[in-house]
C-alpha cells in the first residue's frame, strides 16, 4: 500500500469506529430509558412508578400532552398494556440491537416510527398549548426526536454494526440469510 492511500484509509477506518461509537452510545441510550423506567432507577422514574412495580411507562408522558392534532389519542392510549408492553419492548430491542450491531434494518425502522409518535407527542410545531400556555419549543419541525430517528437511520445505511459488532455473524445466521431485512 503507498503511502498515498494510508491518510484514505485511516479515515475510512476513523469513520468505521465513530459510528460504531455513536451505534452503541445511541444503544445505551435505549437501554438506559428501558431500566430506568421498568425498574425505576429514580431519575425519569421513581421507584414507586416503575413497570415492574406496577407502573405505567407511558401514562404519565402520554396523560400529560397537552399539545397538538393528536392530543385526546394519546391521551386514549396512555397506561394501556399494549402502548405499554410495545413501547418497553421497542427500547429494550432496539438497544440490544444497537449494541451488538445486529438488525439495524429493523431497530431503524421501529425506533424511527417510535421517535415519530414521541415528537408527535410534544409536537414541535405548536407555540402555544392547550390552555394557551407557551410551549417553550426551541424549533417547530427538527428536535431530538428527529435526530435521534436519522442516527438510527444513518447507523443502518452504514451498517455500522460490521465494526465491535456482531452484524458479520448475525448475517450468517441461515433465518438471516432468507430474510435480508433482519440485518
Amino acid at each position: 500500500m503507498s503511502a498515498v492511500h494510508a491518510p484514505a484509509r485511516s479515515r475510512v477506518d476513523a469513520a468505521a469506529k465513530s459510528l460504531a461509537v455513536l451505534r452503541i452510545v445511541t444503544g445505551l441510550l435505549f437501554l438506559w430509558a428501558f431500566f430506568d423506567k421498568a425498574f425505576g432507577l429514580g431519575y425519569a422514574t421513581q421507584s414507586k412508578n416503575a413497570w415492574f412495580s406496577g407502573g405505567s411507562p407511558t401514562k404519565g408522558f402520554l396523560s400529560r400532552v397537552d399539545v397538538g392534532p393528536f392530543q385526546s389519542t394519546f391521551h386514549d392510549i396512555a397506561g394501556t398494556w399494549w402502548a405499554d408492553g410495545l413501547f418497553m419492548a421497542g427500547l429494550l430491542a432496539i438497544g440490544v440491537a444497537l449494541v451488538l450491531g445486529i438488525g439495524l434494518r429493523v431497530s431503524a425502522v421501529a425506533g424511527t416510527l417510535m421517535m415519530l409518535l414521541m415528537w408527535a407527542a410534544e409536537w414541535p410545531p405548536a407555540q402555544h398549548n392547550a390552555a394557551g400556555e407557551a410551549t417553550m419549543s426551541t424549533n417547530p419541525i427538527i428536535d431530538y426526536h428527529v435526530v435521534y430517528a436519522l442516527v438510527l437511520i444513518v447507523l443502518a445505511a452504514t451498517a455500522s454494526g460490521a465494526v465491535w459488532g456482531l452484524a458479520r455473524r448475525w448475517a450468517e445466521l441461515p433465518f438471516v440469510k432468507a430474510n435480508t431485512w433482519l440485518r
